[in-house]
């Protein structure tokens, strides 16, 4: 099963976006943002997170989960880091602010951090990483969510699949991984099922606890598998705990307890390396790295070795000048909310 899809310049879906926006209650300039970071994701070729996620988003204003007037507010300082309260605002929105401000605070003192309590869903984690490298930052940034990844030798979920984005500034393309905590998104596993397609490698647990590469299973049972089995694991509670400690926010354990993913806690934190007087960068023991991966022969014969971003750079350019792809029923009921 393949779902249709047409191409739309990414001029013409950021507007739509930012129109569908609007009519929801945000003021031009914040639609404007949230409407380029959702189309941007989706340029990138993260589908999942992209303007197919748009819906469920629209939904969270409906409901009054997002607040889309609501903007992050600074609540204390010590010097290179802050914790902010981001008042339930757009995630995205709140997570670009909260960036901009850690880039800000690298720029002071070589390195800044911002913990962000009582904010939404960011979307595509990896778009503050390249954020931060196209600043000429080092960044670092991890979120909660609810429960959705048992803990190794567990059946029930207990730990949230908290994605950590870690990304370096390169000239000729940043290197920026975006990774969550199993070895499948639940928004890649998704795309999967609706394509009808397994999952190139076992991804979690059946019914019967067998390993499959069925994304329906492992979304009927919530078990994942978590990236290095325990070792993804024990890393999923870490993350969550410096972000619900160091933003006075709400755990994994809290967020559950509301039943739905929000007021998550988030953790941004940048290494300014675009000057000597701090942290200058050498560019050419970046591209040595680089070089001496890619000259790792191809296990499966003719495909290329990548560096985390490089399929994103490719894929960045060929919408950019193709269109971007989007579900054809989705984009007809987007057209749709323009109308109504």
């Amino acid at each position: 099963m393949t779902t249709e899809t047409v191409r739309i310049s990414f001029h013409q879906l950021q507007e739509t976006l930012q129109r569908i926006l609007q009519k929801k209650g945000f003021s031009p300039e914040r639609a404007g943002l949230s409407a380029r970071l959702f189309a941007e994701t989706t340029r990138d070729g993260i589908y999942s997170h992209g303007v197919n996620r748009f819906p469920r988003f629209l939904e969270y204003l409906d409901k009054a989960y997002v607040d889309p007037s609501a903007e992050p507010q600074p609540v204390s300082s010590m010097g290179a880091l802050e914790r902010w309260d981001g008042q339930q605002g757009p995630g995205n929105l709140n997570a670009w602010t909260c960036m901009e401000r850690t880039i800000a605070l690298a720029r002071q003192h070589g390195m800044g951090g911002v913990a962000l309590r009582n904010t939404n869903h960011w979307m595509r984690g990896g778009t503050y990483g390249w954020q931060a490298a196209d600043a000429g930052c080092i960044g670092i940034c991890f979120t909660n969510t609810i429960p959705n990844l048992p803990p190794w030798g567990g059946k029930e979920p207990r730990l949230g699949n908290n994605p950590l984005v870690i990304a370096i500034p390169r000239d000729g393309g940043h290197i920026v991984l975006d990774t969550a905590m199993s070895l499948y998104s639940y928004g890649k596993m998704e795309v999967a099922r609706q394509e009808g397609k397994l999952l190139p490698y076992e991804g979690g647990f059946d019914n019967g606890g067998n390993l499959t590469r069925d994304p329906s299973e492992i979304l009927k049972t919530e078990r994942p598998l978590p990236i290095g089995y325990w070792k993804g694991a024990g890393l999923s509670l870490a993350l969550d705990l410096m972000a619900a400690v160091l933003s006075e926010g709400l755990g994994t354990a809290g967020i559950g307890e509301l039943g739905t993913e929000y007021r998550v806690s988030q953790v941004f934190i940048c290494v300014d390396v675009s000057s000597p007087a701090h942290f200058g960068l050498r560019q050419s023991l970046v591209q040595s790295a680089l070089d001496f991966i890619h000259s790792s022969a191809p296990a499966g014969g003719d495909e290329k070795i990548f560096y985390p971003g490089e399929k994103t750079l490719r894929t960045r350019q060929e919408n950019q000048t193709q269109g971007v792809p989007v579900e054809l029923k989705l984009w007809q009921s987007l057209q749709q909310l323009v109308t109504d």
